[in-house]
């Protein structure tokens, strides 16, 4: 197969970039390195089977050239983080909505199988839990920049079913929980690289809120390996899907748990939205998937448990670190 990724020196991307090479498909990455990192696949670019593009999404032209070309998409190029969300709302809205459009509309133009990208924001403040498909999405008033980015994943997926439904295009839209791995940075506000980095390098772990928060933390080959498996289910189609961890824990007990597992003797250091992002914050309490959907599809259920998962992190946190120290 010969695939495109978009968003491919991501965090997520490079991974899925890395594996699809290893199962021998030919691989094009797309992404203007906005959020992305070129050391991310730096490693794939000798490979034979991989091309790295530096353009924007937004680029038609050249996403022409590239989607008739290929065998299928992945679109998981996005303005990502509660920190570039809440401090560049234009920028999101435009990448999110306007690329998308883009990728949409050439992929139909040559009839190729999209994946899109979603997240666990679009649930928004609803608290029924776990957070089903097929659940009400409940976002905050427009004068709060938080909620632009679902707002724009929102307008993403009505965009993926909208073109399915008028033009039969092949697409499946999938929710990230809580995607978390080696690679991933802590620049935009992730909660666990920023942390393992703190503990390393002997300062305060903060804790935005009072801590009491809770998530569910899914490794990136966990998810990786459910994307891969949704591209050869026909039976996906036309669905959305949660990707995530039901292995919940607050934010909190997180901190303490990086602390140990890094040996660190780090204090906590709470801090409150208003401070950390806007006034008028809102954060939710507990964000959980159900997974029933994607299990009973392609039997998905994660495989490495959260300690384990940190271990790995810290791992690549510290040959980083041990690199910038050369």
């Amino acid at each position: 197969m010969h695939i495109l990724v978009t968003g491919g020196a991501g965090f997520i991307g490079s991974h899925l970039c890395e594996k699809l090479i290893e199962n021998k498909h030919r691989v094009i990455a797309v992404d203007n390195l906005s959020t992305g990192n070129y050391q991310n696949i730096e490693h794939l670019v000798k490979h034979k089977d991989f091309t790295f593009v530096f353009d924007t999404i937004e680029n038609e032209a050249v996403l022409d050239r590239i989607i008739s070309d290929v065998d299928y998409v992945f679109h998981l190029a996005a303005a990502v983080g509660v920190d570039l969300i809440v401090r560049d709302p234009v920028n999101v809205i435009r990448s999110n909505v306007l690329g998308t459009e883009v990728i949409l509309k050439t992929a139909n133009r040559y009839r190729k199988k999209t994946i899109i990208a979603s997240t666990s924001e679009v649930y928004g403040k609803s608290e029924k839990i776990p957070f089903r498909e097929d659940d009400d999405s409940i976002l905050g008033p427009t004068t709060k920049n938080r909620w632009s980015y679902a707002c724009s994943k929102l307008i993403d997926e009505f965009s993926a079913l909208a073109y399915h439904h008028k033009y039969n295009l092949p697409v499946v839209i999938v929710r990230f929980f809580n995607t978390v791995g080696p690679r991933q940075t802590g620049r935009y506000g992730m909660v666990i690289p920023r942390m393992i980095n703190q503990a390393l390098m002997k300062k305060p772990l903060t804790v935005f809120g009072t801590g009491k928060q809770k998530r569910c933390f899914c490794h990136v080959s966990d998810t990786i390996g459910a994307l891969i498996k949704l591209t050869q289910t026909e039976a996906a189609i036309g669905n959305i899907y949660n990707i995530g961890s039901t292995e919940e824990i607050t934010i909190e007990d997180l901190a303490h748990k990086i602390k140990r597992l890094t040996h660190s003797n780090s204090e906590l250091k709470y801090i409150s939205y208003d401070e950390a992002y806007e006034t008028g914050f809102e954060d939710i309490m507990r964000r959980i998937p159900s997974i029933d959907r994607i299990h009973q599809l392609i039997g998905f259920k994660p495989k490495i448990n959260l300690d384990n998962t940190i271990q790995d992190m810290i791992s690549y946190e510290k040959m980083k670190i041990a690199q910038q120290s050369e």
